[in-house]
């Protein structure tokens, strides 16, 4: 099998990270790419030591229009060849849509949409058709369902999910291997682990660890998963939700609404 080159976007922290700290562990090559100044170099000399393998990385704003064009040329310009590429980065929030101004969706969608759809294109202009090569975007559970409070979050991710089944499609019978990764809850961020601790019962078993995730992705994503859901709890949620009746789910989400209004 072909060397393979992983290209990660958002690598260096949360998912992003546990996926640059796997894929390592796999002896894959590595390409990270993240915001300046953000510990990216910090985390690729931990990798080349540990593991032994080669990383490569690009500190760049994804929402720039120029974004994807620029890390595709370094590509070039550098002669490395990559074969996986991981749509990890994202932007997402927990506020009420008035809370939040022009700007931050902009940059949200600009993030979550526009830079996973650029870089699919140059990706597949990019690559050896001729060989195995994957593509793996990190969607949601959010996207599935209706959440109070993840408006624009979860509907970007339902773009993601349309947008990934749509290729599946498309490309179905060639050497690109395309997965949605659609994860409930997960452990990335300091702030987060406090208030999913404080969850119970069910609603903390969504609740899943980054390193789990990455694991359980990329063991999908190599075997050609079509859709990646992490965690029982999760995946039962899904089928659940392909049962229970419409009217049913807005009374369900109506009250949810109220609760969160109370707090």
């Amino acid at each position: 099998m072909k060397q393979l080159t992983v290209l990660i976007t958002g690598a260096s922290e949360g998912l992003g990270k546990s996926f640059a700290i796997e894929s390592a562990k796999r002896g894959l090559d590595l390409v990270l790419v993240s915001l300046p100044n953000s510990g990216l170099e910090h985390l690729a000399n931990y990798l080349r030591v540990n593991f032994n393998t080669k990383v490569f990385c690009i500190e760049i704003d994804l929402t720039k229009s120029t974004a994807a064009n620029e890390i595709f040329e370094k590509l070039r310009t550098n002669k490395i060849e990559v074969n996986v590429l991981i749509n990890n980065a994202g932007l997402g929030n927990w506020s009420w849509f008035e809370d939040k101004n022009v700007d931050f969706y902009r940059t949200q969608i600009d993030l979550n949409i526009t830079n996973t759809v650029l870089l699919t294109r140059l990706f597949l202009n990019h690559i050896d058709k001729s060989t195995a090569s994957y593509i793996l975007n990190v969607g949601s559970l959010g996207g599935h369902f209706i959440v109070p409070k993840k408006q624009v979050y979860g509907a970007t991710k339902s773009f993601i999910g349309y947008f990934t089944r749509c290729l599946q499609l498309e490309l179905s019978g060639t050497n690109v291997h395309i997965s949605l990764l659609s994860p409930g809850g997960i452990n990335t961020k300091p702030e987060l682990l406090v208030m999913n601790n404080e969850l119970k019962g069910f609603a903390k078993a969504t609740i899943l660890e980054a390193d789990y995730v990455a694991k359980t992705a990329l063991d999908g994503m190599l075997k050609g998963k079509k859709e990646i859901i992490p965690g029982f709890a999760n995946r039962f949620l899904v089928v659940l939700d392909k049962i229970i009746p419409g009217f049913l789910k807005e009374i369900i989400i109506r009250r949810k609404l109220k609760s969160i209004l109370a707090t």
